[in-house]
This record gives structure tokens, C-alpha cells and sequence, in this order.
């Protein structure tokens, strides 16, 4: 009984946010919130602002997108700062069509659909209401009731900006329901919603020899033309075109460099000028921000054709490439799985990763450079620390292209592979080989790829597989040094004594024989080595290991196993390399002795608990791991 509880509140809360009055009474709201009267452009900006905004390493990340769209954050901090923020100061960039353009399922339509989302909830704060004339189709703005005249006197009094003439249809109730007395006009606040037709509006073009312009503009409703007499009567017309029913908010055209010149046509004055043409009336004002999306290929035919020059310099387009990071593309799969039917599946860890690890390979170009490879280009892309490179790499590895991003594997492709994987599998669990098997059969069967691509992505495929191999390892070597945690504990001990004699040029004491003995040189490069620690970068590492020691010393805290990150990972692989005979025979013995058997169980719990796995992809992994080490 809880939804229904909860549908009461949502009816209670609506009741509470509903507002009429009179002309007379708008005017002194608007005195106490004066944004209440802001154009569509200003609305959506102020929703993607009060949502939050943060700045991470010099790139602004809106959280309204956050949630829905990952890896965009430099398009979409292109599209904020340079289409919606001088919009929404009337600068003339609000006369434009908002073209998003980009590669298939890039993420366009989920842009749109957030704007569109996003605004119903909006209309409903205090921050984003939404007032209109009464009984109006067009929703339309209070303010069109203030004639020229007197509109620069408004201005002074109100410090608002009049734009936009009133309608044919509320120029006549005025004079026929109002008798001409302004003041007296009632106003409500409205509500967005796409579903009731109210500031939000979808076109999608169909065949243009059936498609009506009506469905954009309105039309006549012949059953009362005999009781109005005339067309030309704003009563005998339906203002019902999407252009009417999404003034004051949002119209999406959908696919609209494939639409019919004649339909195109209307968005030039209402663009330019802010109203258009319908039935036998003056040009009808509206209030609306036009956002339409295509691919790359229907843009370059659509600025080819001559005839569409006029429509060129009316469009803003705005590239919406593919994420370029790792941990993004996850991000989007994830997202994917969970709005699906296989969310129940186990998915064992870094599957995704290493899925993604393939789609971002397929959408990079080769460096210039030739100290750069794409694994490494990868990398850096995705926020990872590589030895010699910086932030400043990173720059100049974007700026080599400017077409990256706009080609490659799409995300639908990869979960598709996945779906596949599961229902073939009909297993409750799958790991990374399952998948990068499953993306190597699905080459064949997409249309799109030709056989010089097809070559290049198998070449993806394995280099994904490579970087799992040394995943896999580096996991169970994790959780076989934690069943040696001791001697991992020891191994640390005896390096970081040595490490401190070295620095400080001094011996060591023999615990033996008690004689003083050199620091063990061996020991040390042995597990510095572990982490590319060069020859010339070993005092370095040292004195660096010291330092850390010291600070920890002096806030009164014990340096231990966990306390340097590097120093830790190179520990771990010493004792693996060391252990690596016991991991081969464990992993891959058919039948353990008592001894192996426990050792097993307590790797697969560790894997289980601390990891993420269950207890099939651990074995699984285990199994792996063995013919690795053995081959």
C-alpha cells in the first residue's frame, strides 16, 4: 500500500504548487521573482547551473548530465559554455538550431531526452516556474499582454525584457472575454510535460509525401468554420503543430536533415525572428529552443546541397563524439546491464573493463608520436599514471585529431555481444575471455565492417587480452601473497632495514652471527625491479621510501605493509615470482593434496570476499591463471 500512499502525496504536492490569479496579481509576483519570467534558453541553462557544477583537472563537470552520460564532459562543457550560457544572455546565438551531431548511439538522443526530463521537473521548483495566459494552446508568455508602447516603461519599472507579440487567439479573447481590460486576464502556472503536449515538443519526419506541415504549424478545424464564418477566425484553428505546443520550453527534432525542405523552411524566421507562419494569421510568436541531432555522413550530404546555404548559418553544430575513457565506457555498460533483464547475471570483475578496454581501442587514432602507442595513449586518456608523460602529453595527444571519438565500436554493439554471451552460455556467471570471444565471432555479422577493419579490431581483441592476462595474474597473485601475508610482512621488513642502512651509509647487524654486514643490494634490486625501478632511479626510490617512513614517524603513526602503494605492488610480485612454482602446481593440479586443496579454498574465499567474484569466476580465474604460468 505504499505506491499508493506515496501517489496521494505526489497528488497533494501537485495541488500545492498550482497557481491563478489575474494579470494584475502575475505582476506583483513578478516583482517578488523576477526570473520568473526568463526565456526558454535562460530556463534550461538555470536547470543544468542549479544542478551543480565542479571542476576537475580544468574541465567543468555538470552533474545534471552526470548520472546518464559518461566521458562527454569536454563536448558537453562545449555545449553549456558556448550554445546554452550566451542563450540564455540573449546573445544571438539563441537564434540558432542546436544540431547535435555525432557517431550511433554516442549518446544524443539520452542528451535530448535529459533536457526534456529534466525541464518537467524543473517547471515544478520554485526556481524554474512556469506562468501563461489562461486557456491558452500555446501555453503563451503573460508579458505578450503589454502593448509596444509601453514596453520600454515596463522595462525601467521591471528590468524585463519584452519579447514577442501576442497571438492571434488571445488578441481576440482579450477583446471578446476581457473586454480589452489587460489587468483582468487570467494566468495559471504550467507544468512541462512531453506526454500532455505542454512546452515540449517531438517531431519525427515520416514520408514527405503524406507528412502534413500541419503537424508542425497547426491547422484549420473545418467543423467550426460555420459557426465562426471564416479561416482567418484564431477560434476556427487548432494551434496543436509542435511548434505551438513547445513554445516556452524545448522542441526536439528528431533526424531533421531528413525531413522535407518544407518543413525546414519554418525554422528559418523562428529562428531568426522568433515566431512563424500558420493559416491565415499575422506571424505568430514563439518562445522555444530548437535541438535536433544526425550522423556525421547526413550532415556533410546536407551542407553539399546548395539549397540548404540559408539553413547553414542558422545551425550551431555541436559534435558529440564517443567517450574516449576506460573507466566511462564501464560506466556505460553498467548502466546498460542494470536497465536490462540480465542484471541478475554475474559479471566477473574487470569483465567490462576489459570489454571497454577493446571499444576504446577501436575509436583512437595511432600517435604521431613515436614514444606514444595507443595502449599508452589509452591509458593516458583515461586519467592513468605512466611513467615520463604528463597532463601536457594528454593535450597535445587530443589536439593531434579532431575527428576522434566520431568512429569506432558503439556501446549497443558491445552489450549486445554480452546479451549473447549469457543466453548462449546459460550460465548465471561469465568472465572477460567469455566476452572478448563473443566480440571476435560478433565481427562477422556486423554490416559495417569491412575486412581491413576486421583485421584491425582482431588485433584490438588481443591486445584487450593481453592487458587481462596481466590482470588475472597480478589478482591471484594478490590473493595468494595475502594467504603468505606474513612472509609478505617479513619480505617488507628485511627491504625497508636494508633500504635505511643504504641512505644512511651505514652496516647491518647479522642476527646470526652478529657481525656487521653490508646492506643486501640483491634483496633490493630484486624487488625494485619488480616496478621498473631503473639502476639510476634506485637512490632516488630509497631515499624516497625513507622520507615516507620519517613523516609517518613524526604524526606518530607505524609505517607498514600497506603505506606505500608502489612499494607494496612490488612486494606483492617478488613474493609471487617467488611463489610462482607453488601457484603453478596449486593452480593446476587435478587432484591437490590436503596441503594444495586448503590453499585453493582459502585463495577462492579471498577472492570472493575482498574481490567481487563468486565462486565459479574464481575458480575460473584460478584455472586461468595456471595455464599462464604453465605455458
Amino acid at each position: 500500500m505504499d505506491i499508493l500512499r506515496k501517489l496521494t502525496n505526489y497528488r497533494e504536492e501537485e495541488e500545492k504548487l498550482r497557481w491563478e490569479g489575474t494579470f494584475r496579481d502575475y505582476l506583483d509576483l513578478l516583482k517578488e521573482k523576477p526570473w520568473v519570467a526568463q526565456s526558454a534558453h535562460s530556463r534550461v541553462y538555470n536547470m543544468i547551473k542549479d544542478a551543480g557544477v565542479e571542476e576537475v583537472d580544468g574541465v567543468k563537470k555538470y552533474r545534471f548530465f552526470s548520472h546518464q552520460l559518461f566521458g562527454l564532459e569536454e563536448a558537453l562543457e562545449k555545449l553549456v559554455e558556448e550554445y546554452f550560457h550566451p542563450a540564455a544572455k540573449r546573445l544571438d546565438v539563441r537564434k540558432r538550431i542546436l544540431l547535435l551531431m555525432g557517431p550511433v548511439s554516442g549518446g544524443k538522443s539520452t542528451l535530448v531526452t535529459m533536457l526534456k526530463r529534466g525541464l518537467e521537473a524543473y517547471s515544478r521548483t520554485e526556481q524554474g516556474a512556469v506562468f501563461a495566459i489562461k486557456g491558452c494552446p500555446m501555453h503563451e508568455d503573460p508579458l505578450h499582454l503589454i502593448p509596444q508602447h509601453l514596453r520600454s516603461d515596463f522595462y525601467e519599472e521591471y528590468g524585463i525584457r519584452i519579447e514577442g507579440n501576442l497571438s492571434p487567439l488571445n488578441m481576440l479573447r482579450l477583446e471578446e472575454e476581457y473586454g480589452g481590460r489587460i489587468e483582468d486576464v487570467l494566468v495559471e502556472r504550467i507544468f512541462f510535460s512531453e506526454d500532455k503536449r505542454t512546452g515540449i515538443g517531438t517531431f519525427s519526419p515520416s514520408d514527405p509525401k503524406s507528412q502534413d506541415i500541419a503537424d508542425l504549424t497547426g491547422s484549420i478545424d473545418f467543423s467550426t468554420i460555420a459557426e465562426y464564418g471564416s479561416e482567418s477566425d484564431p477560434r476556427a484553428y487548432r494551434f496543436d503543430g509542435e511548434l505551438n505546443k513547445a513554445n516556452r520550453g524545448i522542441m526536439e527534432f528528431q533526424e531533421m536533415l531528413k525531413c522535407d525542405e518544407k518543413f525546414l523552411w519554418h525554422l528559418l524566421s523562428l529562428t531568426q525572428e522568433g515566431n512563424f507562419k500558420a493559416g491565415r494569421f499575422a506571424l505568430i510568436s514563439a518562445d522555444e529552443l530548437i535541438i535536433a541531432h544526425t550522423n556525421e555522413t547526413e550532415y556533410r550530404s546536407f551542407i553539399a546541397n546548395k539549397k540548404n546555404e540559408a539553413l547553414h548559418s542558422r545551425i550551431i553544430v555541436m559534435p558529440v563524439p564517443y567517450n574516449l575513457r576506460v573507466t566511462e565506457e564501464e560506466k556505460i555498460y553498467e548502466k546498460m546491464i542494470r536497465e536490462s533483464d540480465v542484471a541478475d547475471i554475474h559479471i566477473a570483475p574487470h569483465t567490462l573493463k576489459v570489454a571497454a578496454m577493446f571499444t576504446i581501442l577501436t575509436r583512437l587514432r595511432e600517435p604521431k608520436r613515436a614514444d606514444i602507442d595507443l595502449l599508452k595513449k589509452m591509458r593516458l586518456y583515461d586519467g592513468m599514471a605512466v611513467e615520463g608523460y604528463n597532463s601536457q602529453d594528454v593535450k597535445e595527444l587530443k589536439n593531434e585529431y579532431q575527428d576522434e571519438g566520431m568512429f569506432g565500436i558503439d556501446p549497443r554493439y558491445v552489450i549486445n555481444r554480452i546479451s549473447s554471451t549469457i543466453i548462449k552460455k546459460e550460465m548465471k556467471s561469465i568472465n572477460a575471455l567469455d566476452v572478448l570471444l563473443s566480440l571476435k565471432e560478433g565481427l562477422d555479422q556486423h554490416p559495417s565492417i569491412t575486412p581491413e577493419l576486421k583485421e584491425k579490431y582482431l588485433n584490438f581483441i588481443s591486445l584487450a587480452r593481453k592487458e587481462y592476462d596481466e590482470i588475472a595474474k597480478k589478482e591471484v597473485q594478490k590473493a595468494f601473497v595475502y594467504s603468505y601475508e606474513e612472509s609478505a610482512k617479513t619480505l617488507m621488513d628485511n627491504y625497508l632495514d636494508n633500504v635505511e642502512a643504504f641512505c644512511n651509509k651505514v652496516k647491518l647487524h647479522d642476527p646470526l652471527t652478529g657481525e656487521e654486514i653490508n646492506p643486501d643490494e640483491k634483496l633490493m634490486r630484486s624487488i625494485e625491479e619488480q616496478i621498473g625501478i631503473s639502476e639510476n632511479a634506485k637512490k632516488a626510490f630509497r631515499e624516497e621510501i625513507l622520507i615516507r617512513i620519517s613523516a609517518y614517524a613524526r604524526k606518530g603513526k607505524r609505517f607498514d605493509y600497506n603505506s606505500h602503494d608502489r612499494l607494496r605492488e612490488a612486494i606483492q610480485k617478488k613474493l609471487f615470482a617467488d611463489l610462482k612454482d607453488v601457484v603453478k602446481i596449486t593452480t593446476s593440479t587435478k587432484t591437490p593434496d590436503e596441503q594444495q586443496l586448503k590453499k585453493i579454498n582459502e585463495v577462492v574465499a579471498r577472492l570472493i570476499d575482498d574481490y567481487g567474484y563468486n565462486s565459479t569466476s574464481a575458480n575460473e580465474l584460478l584455472r586461468y591463471v595456471g595455464s599462464l604460468l604453465n605455458r
